[in-house]
C-alpha cells in the first residue's frame, strides 16, 4: 500500500469516527424545549377499586394550575405532580415521571377500602386498610361489608377498619357478613349471607376466637338442626354461646 493510500484511508477512518461520535451526541442529547403532549395513566387494581380516572386527574391538576399537557418538559416538576396527586383522598402512592415520547406518565396506586360505613347520622363513607377515610364512590366494585348503627369515626378508624382487613383476608367471613351493626357503647351485632339469624359479638376484643368457635358451631350444630332454626346468637362469651330459638 503506498504512502498516499495510507493517509487517505486514516482520514477516511477519522472521518467515520468522528461522524458515529457526533451521532451518538446527538441522539443521546435531551432535546431543549420538548413540550408535554399527554398526560400517561397506569392505575393499579382499577378493575376492582375504580376510583379515580385520567380527566379526575387533569381536573385536579388543572385545579392547581399544573396540568403538564402544553408546557415544556423541562420545567414540569415531577415532585410537585406527585405531592399534589396525593393529596386525593382516594390515592394512596404516586411516582411521576417523563417518557422519551413528550408524555408525563404516573403510576398511581389507589386506596383499598375494607369497609363501607352508612352511620344512623348519615355519614357514608369508606374506611381503606390503614384506617384513612375514604370518599364513598359509586365506582368501586368490591364486596364490602357494610356498617350501620351508631358508629363515630373515632372506633371506625381505630378498631373497626380492623375489623375489615380481617374480613378481606378470611374468604369464609368476608363472604358470610354482609352487614355489621354498631349499637351503643361500640358493641357489635352482625347480620350473615346464609342463615336468617343475627350474630351478637359484644366487643370487637378477641373477635377471632369469637368468630372461629361460630364456625364450629355452625358446622357441627347448624348443619344438623337447621341453618334457621334460632333467631339470635350470642358468642360475647368465652366458654359458651348461647341461642335463641325462633318463635
Amino acid at each position: 500500500m503506498t504512502l498516499l493510500k495510507r493517509i487517505l484511508l486514516t482520514l477516511l477512518l477519522l472521518a467515520v469516527t468522528a461522524y458515529l461520535v457526533l451521532a451518538v451526541t446527538a441522539f443521546s442529547r435531551k432535546p431543549k424545549g420538548n413540550i408535554c403532549l399527554d398526560v400517561e395513566l397506569n392505575i393499579k387494581d382499577s378493575v376492582t377499586t375504580g376510583f379515580i380516572t385520567k380527566q379526575e386527574v387533569l381536573n385536579l391538576l388543572g385545579s392547581k394550575k399544573a396540568n403538564p399537557i402544553g408546557r415544556v418538559l423541562d420545567s414540569i416538576n415531577s415532585q410537585t405532580l406527585e405531592d399534589i396527586l396525593a393529596s386525593h383522598p382516594l390515592i394512596k402512592r404516586v411516582d411521576c415521571f417523563k417518557s422519551p415520547s413528550g408524555k408525563v406518565c404516573f403510576d398511581i396506586t389507589q386506596r383499598q377500602p375494607v369497609l363501607r360505613v352508612m352511620s344512623s347520622t348519615g355519614e357514608d363513607y369508606y374506611l381503606d386498610d390503614e384506617g384513612n377515610i375514604m370518599p364513598a364512590s359509586s365506582r368501586n366494585t368490591t364486596r364490602l361489608a357494610v356498617v350501620t348503627g351508631n358508629v363515630n369515626k373515632s372506633f371506625a378508624q381505630n378498631e373497626l377498619y380492623k375489623f375489615g382487613i380481617f374480613l378481606q383476608e378470611n374468604e369464609f367471613w368476608n363472604n358470610e357478613i354482609e352487614q355489621i351493626h354498631v349499637l351503643k357503647g361500640n358493641n357489635i351485632e352482625f347480620v350473615p349471607l346464609v342463615g336468617d339469624h343475627i350474630v351478637y359479638m359484644g366487643k370487637l376484643d378477641n373477635y377471632e376466637r369469637k368468630l372461629e368457635r361460630l364456625k364450629k358451631f355452625y358446622t357441627k350444630a347448624l348443619n344438623e338442626v337447621g341453618w334457621n332454626k334460632y333467631s339470635r346468637i350470642n358468642i360475647e362469651f368465652s366458654n359458651q354461646i348461647i341461642c335463641t330459638k325462633r318463635d
